[in-house]
């Protein structure tokens, strides 16, 4: 009879201690504007990033305001237009059990968080340039790239102004393409037929106005079919959960990637994430903290 009691006992605990751990519907991921939540009959408080929802809870969006939320499953939700929203109806919409995109918005989460925001205040935050370069490329050594067809490059010229000049050269040191931009930042189709036969590609940036003003040289290794194929079912099993165009997803994206070890996308995703949503800081920090865990800023 103890042991039956026991039993009982033990099952009561677990079933306990997994109601309280999934005893919220969201969490906060990123937050911009004077935006509030409210519990029960309880006054309206102020909405900070890593904040708990319930789904009695009502959340309140001032106008130019933004909030990143993650469903107790990991499915991200976007927040920007004014008003009220029950938290049940958000919880409603996004629906579905879990999710395998819910370890990439842990991840995220603890990456947010004070302590993590503690660390980030004793890097430096300055770009690794090896060599004393005017432009440093947003580069590791010989990365590998996944979206071939979109590669997106990105450079640091606080000294030198555009117009650019991008050069790339096969292995050899044949040149391939000769590209100009006026922004520090481009994207190359590496799929195009130029680039066939080639495994790796090398480039360079240097200023219109003044030559001697350059980058070092970068490799950009091509994916072979069957290391394509490798990560193909992996990155679309994700990718299938986030379509939609969000700087929350794209966060997701650029996680994905960091995982699999592709900086270039890695940084294209957190690029187009700040585009869709420029003012929110936390995106930002997120940003640099993954340039330097990718050994780019020191």
């Amino acid at each position: 009879m103890k042991t039956v009691k026991l039993s009982f006992f033990s099952i009561f605990l677990l079933s306990a201690t997994l109601a309280g751990a999934q005893n919220y519907a969201f969490k906060v991921l990123a937050n911009k504007g004077a935006n509030e939540v409210k519990s029960g009959n309880e006054a309206w408080q102020p909405i900070r990033t890593g904040t708990t929802l319930k789904s009695d809870d009502e959340l309140k969006l001032s106008d130019n305001s933004y909030i990143g939320l993650v469903h107790a499953n990991g499915k991200p939700v976007e927040l920007k237009q004014p008003g009220s929203y029950k938290v049940a109806d958000l919880a409603a919409k996004v629906g579905g059990s879990s999710t395998v995109i819910g370890k990439y918005t842990d991840f995220i989460m603890s990456n947010n968080s004070a302590e993590a925001k503690k660390n980030r205040l004793s890097a430096t935050g300055a770009v690794h340039r090896g060599e004393a370069t005017a432009i440093t490329i947003k580069l590791p050594e010989s990365p590998a790239v996944y979206n071939s067809a979109k590669t997106v490059i990105t450079w640091e010229a606080n000294k030198v102004e555009g117009p650019y000049i991008v050069v790339i050269n096969d292995m050899f040191g044949e040149q391939l393409a000769k590209l100009e931009t006026n922004e520090p930042v481009i994207q190359i189709d590496l799929d195009d037929k130029k680039y066939a036969g080639h495994n790796a590609i090398v480039l360079e940036v240097y200023s219109k106005a003044d030559p001697t003003k350059k980058s070092a040289e970068k490799m950009i290794k091509k994916l072979t079919p069957a290391e394509r194929a490798a990560l193909k079912t992996s990155i679309d099993e994700v990718a299938k959960d986030i379509t939609e165009e969000t700087a929350i997803n794209k966060i997701i994206l650029a996680q994905l990637y960091e995982e699999k070890r592709l900086p270039i996308d890695a940084i294209a995703a957190y690029e187009a994430a700040i585009k869709l949503a420029p003012d929110v800081q936390e995106y930002k920090d997120m940003y640099e903290d993954y340039l330097i865990r990718a050994g780019i800023k020191h």
